[in-house]
């Protein structure tokens, strides 16, 4: 071997070293934002989780958006009102779950159906388990005027879990959901 082919090879496998390291890198950077999203979707599912603990037993969940603003309404108002924050809150949530407006300027508009409500009516006419997937296909079909995102369907189905109703099921890498109390929802129905 010649001495400059030796040069000639030895600054192909440099830039090649080099090439390596950048790719290596470049992928380090792209791992490092993905572990960074996935934290942030954990924290929020974490709170979609703390959020569906503390409205469980609630009667009417579908209700629940409107709850929230409500008590958020409630808990600023002074110190002072403390003592009676409890029966005011109460009492906007009944007000609220018994059919008043959330809004002055949603009076003439009909109410969306919520997201975990349209996904349960999907659920029940299935008596096999149903992937997020395939019933976000069907929700668009029936509803084109939504458009929720395949992650906004599975938060929606994780809560109903955290709620208890409906039941996940994993098979081998896929999961699949039913409605945790079939009699129940039928005979409500």
């Amino acid at each position: 071997m010649t001495s400059q082919s030796a040069a000639a090879l030895r600054a192909r496998y440099v830039d090649q070293a080099a090439s390596d390291l950048e790719e290596n890198r470049r992928l380090q950077r792209e791992l490092q934002e993905r572990i960074t999203m996935l934290k942030q979707e954990e924290a929020l599912l974490g709170d979609i989780i703390s959020l569906a603990e503390r409205y469980e037993g609630l009667a009417d969940a579908s209700r629940l958006p409107e709850q929230v603003q409500d008590e958020q309404q409630v808990v600023t108002k002074p110190k002072g009102a403390a003592a009676g924050a409890t029966s005011r809150r109460t009492a906007a949530t009944r007000n609220t779950s018994a059919g008043a407006p959330a809004k002055s300027g949603t009076r003439g508009k009909p109410r969306q159906a919520l997201l975990g409500d349209l996904l349960m009516k999907l659920l029940d006419k299935y008596d096999e388990p149903r992937p997020a997937k395939e019933l976000r296909d069907e929700l668009l079909k029936k509803h084109p005027d939504r458009n929720p995102t395949p992650q906004v369907v599975r938060n929606t189905l994780e809560a109903l879990v955290a709620k208890g109703r409906v039941r996940r099921h994993k098979q081998q890498r896929s999961v699949m959901y039913t409605l945790a109390q079939r009699d129940g929802a039928n005979s409500s129905a």
